[in-house]
């Protein structure tokens, strides 16, 4: 709560908190026949260090199965992490106005059949981060 009681949280500049509870950014990426290193190479030389700028920590990248296929799909999951709502909302706005994210999707479209975007938290930060 606001004023002088103390919660786990920070506090934004109208006087309210905001949870600080973790939240994941969950990409799945399936790609075309042989082109899951193709794909994770250029993720993260040309995506990731955009990424980070937002305000992103890289977690995991999955390769599943884990094997490079010259001729069958893979499905990359890749993890990042932010440290409250609060940065999500930053890296948010950060990159809905940013033309290069959608560029950049274009440019690798030809190694990508499906990919999804979504987002999660633990489940002891979910009551946390909904009381804002």
């Amino acid at each position: 709560m606001a004023g002088s009681q103390s919660r786990r949280g920070l506090r934004l500049s109208y006087g309210r908190l905001m949870a600080d509870g973790e939240v994941f950014v969950i990409d799945r990426v399936v790609t075309r026949p042989g082109c899951a290193r193709r794909f994770v190479d250029s993720y993260l030389a040309e995506y990731a260090p955009g990424a980070r700028d937002r305000g992103m920590t890289l977690r995991s990248v999955l390769v599943s199965p884990p094997i490079w296929f010259d001729d069958e799909i893979n499905t990359i999951t890749i993890t990042w992490t932010l440290s409250s709502a609060q940065a999500w909302w930053d890296m948010t706005w950060k990159g809905r106005p940013d033309p290069t994210l959608g560029e950049w999707w274009s440019r690798i479209g030809e190694l990508v059949q499906d990919r999804s975007r979504s987002f999660a938290a633990a489940a002891d930060d979910v009551d946390g981060l909904c009381d804002v």
